[in-house]
């Protein structure tokens, strides 16, 4: 019986990986190509404005959401400003085809960190019993009078 040398073993392993790694790369998967993933603009009014955009409201690709960035631009406080934001995503989501308990991840952008616990009161329930994970910053330069904007991955 041969021993086999244990470098060798590896040597050969890394090759054929690598060229199994590189065909892989080079060649989109049957899986993907059949998906025929496009990328869908989900317009306010249905359709695209005359002259283009700083952004789209709503991107869809495959069965992936995104949602833009929505904020509060009105005077209140933090409670009235994220349930604001919070009832508008949920509207988006819902004319998207999707919900909020299909919100994968949030990102919470606050003008101020002292307004993160009565925000978190607002928030809290708001997505169901499975939240979606979560980024909050306190971001200098909110756009507008907003005092939060929250934007959201979801699945349709």
């Amino acid at each position: 019986m041969k021993k086999t040398n244990r470098r060798s073993f590896l040597e050969k392993s890394i090759v054929a990986g690598g060229a199994a790694a590189a065909v892989t790369a080079a060649a989109p998967s049957a899986e993907a190509k059949s998906a025929g993933a496009k990328k869908k603009v989900f317009w306010r009014d249905g359709q695209p404005p005359k002259e283009t955009p700083l952004f789209s409201p709503a991107v869809g690709y495959g069965n992936l959401l995104f949602i833009s960035g929505i904020g509060a631009h009105f005077e209140g406080d933090i409670t009235a400003h994220t349930k604001h934001v919070l009832d508008e995503i949920e509207k988006e989501l819902t004319r998207c085809g999707s919900s909020m308990e299909k919100v994968l991840k949030a990102q919470v952008y606050l003008a101020d960190l002292k307004d993160y616990d009565a925000m978190n009161a607002v928030f809290k329930g708001r997505f169901g019993s499975e939240p979606p994970v979560r980024t909050t910053i306190a971001a200098a330069g909110v756009p507008g009078k907003s005092l939060v904007e929250i934007d959201v991955i979801a699945y349709i």
